[in-house]
């Protein structure tokens, strides 16, 4: 299995999507588990459900923060920038609701989350955008020789 398709059946488990990403790095980040998943799980939902930034990304974004600590912080953020290109340029944006209305959804910002069902699934394009931004982030990793 992927790292992409890890990261969708972890979203698909329930986790959030920021979860799902960072779930799929973290044995080869060295991340202990339970912190990784406590430190991603306000991201979901554009942070907080605000509909800002894709969790998706955002937990790719803690990912990278998790394999390239070493770096100077320009560089770390010029490799964020790069991650954040490559996630807009694959779906058309890395905004939450922007990749929601464009799906033909609403972007309801209300604290409380939706219930997931097979209906939940079927229409948002959430496990795709997971995939795709945990495909991006393994391809720039093994790119950079971190994986």
């Amino acid at each position: 299995m992927t790292r992409g398709e890890q990261a969708e059946h972890n979203f698909r488990e329930g986790y959030t999507c920021a979860q799902a990403v960072a779930l799929a790095f973290c044995k080869d980040a060295g991340a202990d588990e339970k912190t990784l998943l406590a430190a991603t799980y306000p991201m979901g939902g554009g942070m907080g459900r605000m509909r800002l930034t894709c969790g998706a990304v955002t937990g790719g974004v803690t990912v990278l923060g998790l394999f390239f600590f070493d770096l100077p912080k320009g560089e770390l953020y010029a490799i964020v920038q790069e991650y954040a290109r490559r996630c807009r340029e694959k779906n058309g944006s890395i905004i939450c609701a922007e990749l929601l209305t464009g799906a033909g959804i609403g972007a309801e910002t209300s604290p409380v989350p939706e219930e997931r069902g097979k209906e939940y699934y079927k229409k948002r394009p959430c496990p795709l955008l997971v995939k795709d931004a945990a495909d991006i982030l393994e391809a720039m990793l093994t790119e950079r020789g971190r994986l």
